[in-house]
């Protein structure tokens, strides 16, 4: 837009590598991660990504009318998945991150939070992702399975794949290998 958000921002993540972004409201990091999902373009400079991306933003995307089980369907032809084997595969993961089986066919706007965010999260990995950009990923997640997401992300991390994390929680930095922070780059200051 008109506003300058990121300027001389440099960030390679190597496989298997958990890095954390942190920063303030506004100094850009949903930017970041946004540019980096390719779903906006920079004005300047070169974007490289080697393998392919799963993006979990930080407010679900999801059609409220839509099942769990629909929402896999949907995704899985982008993923280069049949629908069925999107589904299987989706529930498989869903699974590991506690979300009732009962609530397969329930429409999003009757699920909680937590689990509307479980599936945002797996419609990010449904596609075999080397690269997981997770802007904090686990809104509405309760403590368990908040803990569930650092196993996984250590899991991931061992099997190669990069994982950043967009995080406010100072607790997740001993979880990662490297932390970069972002400051705001226009502070505005009340008069």
């Amino acid at each position: 837009g008109e506003r300058q958000v990121l300027r001389d921002v440099s960030l390679t993540a190597s496989a298997g590598e958990r890095i954390a972004i942190v920063g303030e409201n506004g100094a850009g990091k949903t930017t970041l991660m946004r540019t980096c999902a390719r779903l906006l373009a920079p004005d300047a400079g070169t974007l490289e990504i080697d393998g392919r991306v799963g993006y979990c933003p930080q407010i679900p995307g999801l059609h409220d009318l839509l099942t769990p089980d629909e929402h896999l369907a949907l995704f899985s032809p982008a993923m280069g998945l049949t629908r069925g084997e999107g589904i299987a595969r989706g529930r498989e993961l869903l699974a590991e991150f506690g979300f009732p089986p009962s609530d397969h066919g329930a429409q999003i706007r009757h699920l909680s939070g937590g689990c509307q965010q479980k599936l945002n999260l797996t419609l990010a990995l449904l596609g075999g992702a080397r690269l997981l950009l997770l802007d904090e990923p686990y809104q509405g997640f309760d403590h368990g399975s908040y803990m569930n997401f650092w196993d996984h992300v250590s899991r991931w991390s061992r099997q190669g794949i990069a994982v950043i994390v967009v995080t406010h929680m100072l607790a997740d930095l001993e979880r990662v290998d490297r932390v970069v922070s972002l400051t705001p780059l226009h502070e505005e200051r009340a008069v």
